[in-house]
């Protein structure tokens, strides 16, 4: 039986034996301060620079192959296979190429989400613009430091006043009206009790609350709006394909934040219809000639065991697999067993081969036929590509489209994945497994009682049929690698997504009433006496002021070993006084998490006391405490809170803040994205939201350096012209005027020009071949290869014209009529495009190292992006991609004016 007594409180786990003591004393305290008396840093932002590479971060999903697992039921329904039996089952879990039952980023983000760590890239750096400066960011970052005590202190005051009104019933401006008959737009979001699990933060892009209406008293719901299906216009694709998606839209958009709250928030739906999932086409065997290779003697293999070795040599490009020993070993073990359940490998006379050594399998004819398959793919002609897309696109469209409670909804992901091996991500034990095929037999089908149950494969039928409605899934089943669920959900733009959305935020807008109470609590427990609440209140500091994920405890022999606050250990956290920490560990997705930060002294000193001898490596530094602890802790606050709440508060909270600092000025389009630019970035520092720099972006430095150069010496030719056209402006401008930058060297010049040469070969090329598929296609004979020379006639003009330019250093008045006034007018917009494209190269150099896409679509409540581009005159779209649009539309269109608050 436990003791009751905080003295022997249970450990929350133990490693390798060494555990803390219940209690810190006085003297440890006194100790721990004499050692980290100095002049401490500025807390609460992070310190580090330079990137860190992952060279495991391999599998980043594509937007449109990935399936997010999602908590779908508000109370946990056990769909277990009766061989499952752990605590994680009853959850969705991890998506394909997941290494943890838990839910990954995508939108096209996806990785994005952790902080990721760096190291000094020896990359050399693309020639920036004056105005940008490494040690700027640096300033910055110290500058942020006291802002962000700044924002934490208004949020103290916010907090209490908002507390005062609701004391004398008075309702602040955040608050919604409790009145279950109004419209979600002025109800406040329902606390947690029964209600539907929220999904993780990273499986959910964020959404937006919505704008509370002016008139007082019940709204009534809004008539659905009628949304009309455009035409298609003739010989237009782009017309086109916004036809069909117009076409695919429901006749009528609902409205849901202005529908009145259901009495029963558990249940999801009344009526449900689909027509299930589509499978992946079977294996097409290989052509006999093509055959894995053993030892020198090529052998045949059951069809099945010819499938696996195709993975494998379908795939020998990919060096950092393939290569991999962790993953060698376990598609040679997997590929064995499957030979031997099918009869072995044979050579040519049909004796049997016995395949024992990985080392002296030879996949190089298996690799070169499938890249032969994928060159011939690559070389259709556009006709045959369009055509295989529509007949695609024709097989697909019954999948697309679900009918819930009447309502047009689309669905998610309705394919179900192939069978291939499985990558991972970081070290994960489990990489180069194969991944079975998905039958019938597996899978689960979510269905109304009353609607038709789809049709499986013939020769096969479903697992079972369910009518739950209280869960929010069409399709599910369980994969081999990882015993993870799969669910087939509906789509980022549907209802169901928008409403667990709202209420996600609406959860970090109740926070705002309680965040001063939670931080002063913690402050006072950092220097508690029960170890329990010290190392509880350090965490809580920790994932507050560094947006650390809490953590959840790993199954290290299935999953790789990531981490979180509550899971570190003595090896993950190095201290360096007088009051800088450093994380490195692997965090959420296998990513590395290196930060130094630079922490409140007390913080620093108990870290130091949680690292105490005996503890060394292996051994836990939060070993009294947990995430369901800690969680349980948060929700006496706040029903309904945990960890991961406080992510999205933050983001949020300090975006509103530095939003309602600006005031609208005329300053142009491109000034303004990134004033909301520079806002997002800072949210991304202050919240700690930050990613390795891209491979590619001194590449793409370089490229946009060579585009602003470019646009100079147009310049410059223009400004010659004009000099052609009279030269007496050179005395009336001055010589300087007519100058060449100084950036713009005769080697440089040279290389441009030969850039631009190619790049008219290039397009007088590709016309020349679009015309004659375009002759073909109309049953005309195509042109001849002489009529291509001629037409590349202009690009070797264009070369002699520039070669003349470099030799007499003029430059002949171009296009019809050419005055003066034309070609100042022309010099002022390059100028103009010149600003702009140095804005560009600013921003994008200045978040090289941020997660803008990772706040904005996933921390930052969208309302304020929308909320600015109606204060500042800006097109959404210059925030929001179409998918975003589309999955932020409740949110955009429930803001009426630019003063709503989070």
């Amino acid at each position: 039986m436990k003791s009751s007594s905080p003295d022997s409180a249970p450990l929350a786990r133990r490693t390798n034996g060494s555990a803390s003591r219940a209690k810190v004393s006085k003297n440890i305290d006194k100790e721990m301060e004499k050692s980290t008396n100095g002049d401490y840093a500025p807390a609460g932002v992070s310190i580090r620079n330079g990137p860190v590479t992952d060279e495991m971060d391999i599998d980043i999903p594509a937007a449109n192959g990935k399936r997010k697992a999602r908590v779908s039921t508000g109370k946990p329904v056990n769909y277990n296979d009766a061989a499952s039996s752990s605590e994680e089952d009853n959850k969705p879990l991890a998506k394909r190429q997941r290494t943890s039952v838990s839910k990954a980023k995508k939108d096209e983000s996806d990785s994005d989400d952790a902080p990721i760590a760096r190291r000094k890239s020896g990359a050399k750096a693309a020639k920036l613009p004056p105005s940008i400066d490494g040690s700027d960011f640096e300033q910055e970052e110290k500058k942020l430091a006291k802002e962000k005590v700044h924002i934490e202190k208004k949020a103290e005051k916010e907090a209490k006043s908002i507390r005062a009104k609701e004391s004398k019933g008075k309702k602040p401006v955040i608050k919604e009206l409790d009145s279950e008959d109004e419209p979600i737009s002025k109800s406040r979001a329902k606390k947690a009790n029964g209600a539907k699990k929220e999904e993780s933060d990273d499986d959910i892009p964020i959404t937006k609350k919505i704008a509370a209406k002016k008139a007082n008293g019940k709204a009534p719901a809004k008539a659905p709006v009628k949304t009309p299906v455009k035409k298609p216009a003739k010989g237009k694709a782009a017309k086109k394909e916004e036809s069909e998606e117009a076409e695919a839209e429901e006749d009528e958009e609902y409205r849901w934040w202005d529908a009145p709250n259901k009495d029963d928030d558990s249940i999801k739906w009344e009526t449900l219809e689909h027509n299930g999932v589509v499978f992946p086409p079977d294996y097409e065997a290989l052509p006999k000639n093509v055959k894995l290779v053993y030892n020198g003697t090529p052998v045949s293999l059951h069809v099945e065991a010819e499938e696996v070795a195709g993975f494998f040599g379908a795939m020998l490009n990919s060096t950092l697999n393939v290569e991999n020993p962790t993953f060698q070993k376990n598609f040679f073990n997997d590929f064995t067993e499957i030979l031997a359940k099918n009869g072995g490998a044979k050579d040519k006379d049909g004796n049997k081969v016995a395949i024992k050594e990985f080392s002296k399998l030879d996949f190089t004819r298996i690799f070169e036929y499938y890249q032969g398959k994928s060159e011939e793919k690559k070389a259709r002609s556009s006709a045959e590509k369009k055509a295989d897309k529509a007949t695609k696109d024709e097989f697909e469209a019954p999948y697309l489209y679900c009918t819930w409670d009447g309502r047009k909804e689309r669905v998610g992901n309705f394919r179900v994945e192939p069978p291939s091996l499985f990558r991972g991500r970081g070290e994960h034990p489990k990489t180069g497994k194969v991944k079975k095929r998905v039958m019938p037999e597996q899978i689960t089908i979510n269905i109304g009682p009353n609607a038709t149950v789809p049709t499986p494969p013939v020769g096969h039928k479903w697992k079972e049929i369910k009518h739950d409605n209280k869960a929010t899934w069409l399709a599910m089943w369980q994969e081999n690698i990882n015993g993870a669920y799969k669910y087939v959900m509906l789509a980022a733009n549907s209802t169901v997504k928008g409403q667990s959305d709202f209420k996600k935020f609406e959860k970090a807008r109740e926070l705002k009433k309680h965040i001063d109470r939670i931080r002063k609590d913690y402050q006072q427990e950092l220097k508690s006496e029960l170890m329990a609440d010290r190392q509880r209140a350090t965490a809580v500091y920790l994932i507050d002021k560094f947006a650390l994920r809490a953590g959840n405890e790993k199954d290290s022999e299935n999953e790789a070993e990531t981490v979180g606050c509550c899971s570190l250990k003595f090896e993950h956290v190095t201290l360096k006084p007088p009051n800088t920490v450093i994380f490195d560990f692997l965090g959420k997705d296998s990513i590395r998490f290196y930060d130094e930060v630079t922490v409140d002294p007390q913080v620093f000193r108990n870290l130091k006391i949680f690292k105490k001898s005996p503890k060394t490596e292996g051994d836990d530094i939060f070993d009294r405490l947990n995430t369901g602890q800690l969680n349980k802790h948060l929700a006496n606050y706040m029903p309904g809170l945990t960890a991961k709440v406080f992510r999205t508060y933050n983001a949020s909270y300090t975006m509103s803040t530095l939003l309602q600092e600006l005031k609208a000025t005329n300053t142009s389009l491109h000034e303004k994205i990134k004033l909301y630019n520079d806002c997002n970035r800072k949210v991304a520092i202050l919240c700690n939201h930050k990613r390795t720099v891209g491979a590619g972006h001194e590449a793409q430095m370089g490229k946009l350096t060579d585009r602003i150069k470019g646009l100079k010496y147009q310049k410059w030719r223009t400004k010659q012209m004009i000099l052609d056209l009279d030269p007496k402006q050179k005395k009336k401008k001055g010589a300087e005027w007519f100058e060449l930058d100084d950036d713009l060297t005769q080697e440089w010049i040279e290389e441009h020009q030969a850039f631009l040469v190619e790049e008219q070969r290039t397009k007088i090329t590709k016309k020349f071949e679009k015309d004659n598929e375009k002759l073909v296609a109309e049953g005309e004979k195509e042109m001849k290869a002489k009529e291509l020379t001629e037409r590349l006639g202009a690009a070797d003009d264009l070369a002699k014209k520039l070669k003349k330019e470099n030799k007499t250093k003029k430059v002949e008045a171009e296009g019809r009529t050419p005055s003066v006034e034309k070609l100042e007018a022309a010099v002022e917009k390059i100028d103009q495009r010149i600003t702009t494209m140095n804005l560009q190269a600013e921003d994008r150099e200045g978040n090289k190292e941020v997660a803008l896409g990772t706040s904005k679509i996933n921390y930052i409540d969208p309302r304020l992006t929308v909320v600015f581009a109606k204060k500042f005159d800006v097109p959404i779209e210059k925030f929001f991609s179409k998918t975003l649009r589309e999955k932020f539309n409740w949110a955009i269109k429930s803001v009426e004016d630019d003063d709503w608050e989070f």
